[in-house]
């Protein structure tokens, strides 16, 4: 059946109007305008975590803006492209239509996921992420399946051009990580993994079982947002203990051979922060607060979402516990158990191929915002 182009590009140009009501580039004109004013100061870099802030959002909104009118542009191009081959005939006019279907296929992916981005609403949906992931029931299939997802993390945030930075690894006896903390230093970062928080769970023949016999295994992944100095979560000093050890695991240049590493506890909630990675004790400590920071932001937003449900009375669960499974045997599939989204390919999820399952977790949790109390 012939693809109904006139029909196809008027969809196309209704769903982008709505984007771009929504993305507003206007707005976002004048937002790069003022952050450009600010990154041109002679002074920025005096100050460089505030400087690095700046130089962030206006890189951000500048390849918002660069997306949002080359969508348009690539619209306008298919339509004329399909105007071309209407107008040829013969072989000319099927490599026209044929270039023309190519191109559709790859706008209607586009657009799909630049309409995701419009999502991305929420309060603290636009910071930067701190990702924990901890090995959960399993044993040694658990610690191994942690660092599984420690690489698919990593090795999607390398396919974006995100960088990342390592903060804290607890590494299991025999293979694998007990734990791991890492920053993905990116725009919307955490609005975009949030999706990914709960726990995972992995089907598979144990390499660790000389016996050869099936395992299942779980690991828990937490996001927060980063803090930022906007933010006023102040911490008294009497709140905080924080006690000295010496790093674990692979070192070298001074690492885990001086009493560097930070494990700092939030006293009222028993919140828990451990920082090794870096070779000063002062780095690691700033690195520690950044992220107990972060935490109890979080649940200070938790906390105002649960007396908001509670006024309104909504007693739904929202997100389960084993929210996917990642299974290698006796057949191999990954499938969200939120969204139904699957991947019979768990090899390149593992390697990082894990866009489709965000997206469809942020149109999930979309429609359950809107669901009625």
């Amino acid at each position: 059946m012939a693809t109904d182009f006139s029909s196809e590009i008027q969809h196309l140009r209704a769903t982008f109007e709505s984007i771009r009501a929504v993305t507003d580039p206007d707005a976002l004109r004048g937002r790069i305008a003022e952050l450009s004013e600010k990154a041109s100061a002679p002074d920025l870099w005096d100050d460089p975590d505030a400087a690095q802030v700046v130089t962030s959002r206006l890189s951000h909104a500048q390849a918002e803006l660069g997306r949002v009118e080359r969508m348009g542009e690539r619209i306008e191009d298919l339509a004329a492209l399909v105007e071309l081959g209407q107008e040829e005939e013969g072989a000319d006019a099927d490599a026209f239509l044929v270039d023309a279907e190519a191109e559709l296929n790859a706008i209607r992916k586009d657009l799909g996921e630049l309409e995701v981005r419009t999502l991305l609403a929420g309060e603290y949906d636009s910071r930067e992420a701190v990702v924990t992931i901890r090995a959960g029931a399993g044993g040694v299939d658990a610690a191994d399946f942690a660092e599984m997802l420690l690489r698919m993390y990593l090795r999607w945030a390398e396919r974006h051009g995100y960088p990342t930075q390592v903060l804290d690894t607890s590494y299991a006896e025999e293979a694998g990580l007990k734990s791991v903390t890492f920053e993905v230093k990116a725009p919307y970062a955490f609005g975009t993994l949030s999706v990914e928080a709960g726990t995972h769970r992995l089907v598979r023949i144990s390499p660790f079982d000389n016996q050869g016999r099936r395992q299942t295994s779980f690991a828990a992944v937490e996001v927060i947002p980063l803090i930022e100095q906007t933010d006023s979560i102040e911490i008294p000093e009497n709140e905080i203990k924080v006690d000295v050890f010496r790093s674990s695991g692979p070192g070298g240049q001074s690492v885990n051979t001086t009493d560097s590493a930070v494990r700092m506890t939030h006293i009222p909630t028993g919140i828990v922060v451990s920082m090794q990675n870096e070779k000063s004790q002062i780095q690691n400590r700033a690195a520690a607060l950044r992220v107990l920071q972060s935490r109890l932001l979080l649940v200070r937003q938790e906390e105002e979402n649960a007396a908001k449900k509670a006024l309104a009375g909504d007693v739904k669960a929202s997100w389960g516990d084993q929210m996917r499974s990642y299974v290698l045997q006796p057949y191999q599939m990954v499938k969200d158990l939120r969204t139904e989204h699957e991947s019979g390919n768990p090899s390149a999820v593992f390697d990082g191929e894990i866009d489709d399952f965000i997206d469809a977790g942020i149109r999930w949790r979309k429609e359950q915002e809107s669901v009625p109390a």
